[in-house]
């Protein structure tokens, strides 16, 4: 697949990060030498200087050729431009912009964004997305990864067991039997650093992290059961003032569990403009290393610390210093894989990985299979796909065991008339009917065949 990506900063950079492990030709179009410079040396690409909205620039870049135009520069307007050129004058079959300001984002302006006025197939906002995947871990104690599916009626949890896990050294066909009341499957255990799928006769063992699909209704309870500790988030210490702390700030203020959260920032003009905005925050302005700051923004008595400034290092070590304090759940917003060795070192701290938030918002409409809805988990170890079936789908009438899913790829379950079926092998395929399937990145080209209509 030929891809054109336009902006090699955090966000165009995550883009190129999980693009580059498919076989796809990739050209990163940006008007800063040094990021090109960067970004060439770490990613198989084509780099090209200069904007991505001039129609000579995507003229020599092969416009015409592309399969999709990805515009994720920091400029809004630009990424508009690039889209009604690669629409105008190449027709490039699939755009995708990155948007971040709330004035184009507003619901009131749903209908811009059409081919008779801007031909933008996609309109993505990482940080928007970014703050929803925070809102997940805050209202779901105990999780480190939140993806909910059909429409929310089943969610994809991955949690760590607690020490006093009580189904230590259990089977997995004996978890099922023992919680055959409830409605779940286990996809996916990550021991020492490797995800595999676990057998009946596995073992679950101390340490295990653990990615349950199940009903939404009965997923808190069957986190309980594994031993997770559920206490609600009431108090929260934010690092950073930037859109991301904005958007999760804005939710906050409505929240009734949340008695207090606190926003620690060393911008002034950023602290006085949420100080004014949010009631409910206390903001604090000072450098958030600082044994000062943190004592007056009261870390050693918080339930949650969130960083999510746009320096790793700063997130990882805060959220260190987070542990060192007995914050019980700690979240650091990482947006490249520079620190990957301090990331490992950092015990129970969640990773909220910027390449993963914003490719699942893109993976399908990249994908060649017609997707409702799609998920990369972990750092893209494996997706998840949610695929409703249309009246002209192929799969309708077939029977699920007969679709030769390649290896390491299954489909998990199957919603039907609000039914979930998380054991649905024997399942003929109906119209309507909403599949989900965990597919391996060596499984992606095939499993799209299957699900191409």
């Amino acid at each position: 697949m030929r891809i054109i990506v336009g902006g090699a900063g955090s966000v165009g950079r995550s883009i190129v990060d999980y693009l580059s492990r498919g076989n796809n030709d990739i050209v990163v179009v940006d008007i800063n030498q040094d990021r090109l410079n960067e970004i060439s040396k770490e990613f198989d690409v084509q780099p090209v200087l200069g904007s991505i909205s001039y129609p000579d620039i995507q003229e020599k870049i092969g416009a015409d050729k592309a399969d999709i135009l990805i515009a994720a520069t920091d400029n809004d307007e630009v990424n508009m431009v690039a889209c009604q050129v690669a629409y105008s004058l190449f027709n490039v079959p699939k755009k995708i912009a990155r948007i971040d300001s709330e004035e184009f984002l507003s619901p009131v302006w749903n209908t811009l964004y059409n081919e008779k006025n801007l031909p933008i197939d996609l309109v993505i906002s990482p940080d928007m997305e970014i703050a929803e995947t925070v809102l997940r871990l805050i209202n779901l104690p105990g999780s480190r990864e939140v993806y909910p599916l059909a429409d929310g009626k089943i969610k994809l949890v991955s949690f760590r067991c607690g020490e006093d896990c009580p189904l230590y050294n259990f089977k997995i066909s004996e978890i099922y039997e023992n919680f055959s009341d409830k409605t779940f499957v286990i996809l996916q255990i990550v021991r020492n650093k490797q995800n595999f799928y676990p057998k009946p006769e596995e073992n679950l063992k101390s340490g295990d992290e653990v990615y349950v699909l199940g009903s939404s209704d009965e997923i808190a309870d069957l986190m309980g059961d594994f031993g997770v500790e559920q206490k609600t988030n009431e108090n929260l210490v934010i690092f950073g003032s930037n859109n991301i702390a904005y958007d999760i700030s804005q939710d906050l203020e409505e929240n009734d569990n949340i008695i207090s959260y606190k926003i620690v920032t060393g911008d002034n003009k950023q602290a006085q403009e949420m100080a004014e905005h949010f009631e409910k925050a206390e903001v604090i302005k000072g450098e958030m290393m600082s044994d000062v700051i943190l004592r007056d923004c009261g870390l050693d008595s918080a339930d949650m610390s969130i960083a999510i400034t746009s320096q790793d290092k700063d997130n990882l070590l805060v959220s260190l210093l987070a542990k060192h304090n007995k914050v019980k759940s700690t979240i650091s917003l990482v947006n490249s894989r520079a620190y990957d060795n301090l990331i490992d070192n950092i015990g129970d701290n969640i990773i909220v990985d910027r390449s993963t938030v914003t490719i699942s918002k893109i993976l399908q409409d990249i994908r060649k299979a017609n997707l409702r809805n799609a998920y990369s988990l972990g750092r893209g170890f494996s997706e998840i796909w949610e695929v409703c079936v249309s009246p002209e789908s192929t799969l309708s009438g077939r029977k699920i065991s007969d679709l030769s899913l390649p290896e390491r790829c299954k489909i998990i379950a199957l919603v039907r008339n609000e039914e979930i079926n998380v054991s649905p092998a024997a399942e003929t395929i109906q119209e309507r009917d909403i599949i989900i399937a965990l597919v391996s990145p060596n499984g992606i080209k095939k499993t799209e065949q299957i699900f191409d209509y």
